[in-house]
């Protein structure tokens, strides 16, 4: 006879709060994704930004974090492995945008530190995780 439903073991509350966190970075992704269709379809700063009006380096950058910051978005949001992955790119596209060439793009120090504070925080989460892993494997025994 077929079970009726699937055994899924319980989530212990670091798990919880992993995926409450992926899904948080996931809605402020959505909102930076957001931004950049905005800005380059020229419904924000006043038509300023349209993508006509840009200058290369903002053409590409623009470009390129449109698209990365939804489909990390997605991934975040389903706590797939290659979410953070995308968040890891999209995040490191605006630190060289606004760290290392600041002169094109300006400076942000909140986006600067809200980046640091988000990788810190997800690689505390991975710590952790790893760490509960090994604490629940060196628990089963076989006889």
């Amino acid at each position: 006879m077929a079970a009726d439903s699937l055994n899924h073991p319980k989530r212990s509350l670091t798990q919880l709060l992993y995926v409450v966190f992926l899904r948080l970075v996931a809605v402020s992704c959505f909102w930076f994704g957001l931004q950049y269709w905005g800005m380059i379809t020229g419904y924000s700063f006043d038509g300023r930004g349209r993508f006509d009006l840009l200058s290369f380096p903002w053409r590409a950058a623009a470009s390129i974090l449109s698209v990365l910051f939804p489909v990390a978005s997605l991934g975040l949001w389903l706590a797939v492995s290659w979410g953070p992955v995308l968040w890891v790119l999209a995040a490191g596209t605006q630190l060289l945008m606004y760290q290392v060439w600041p002169e094109i793009f300006g400076r942000s120090i909140l986006i600067t530190l809200m980046h640091g504070f988000v990788a810190a925080l997800y690689v505390l989460f991975r710590v952790v995780l790893h760490l509960e892993n090994r604490k629940n494997a060196e628990r089963v025994t076989t006889d």
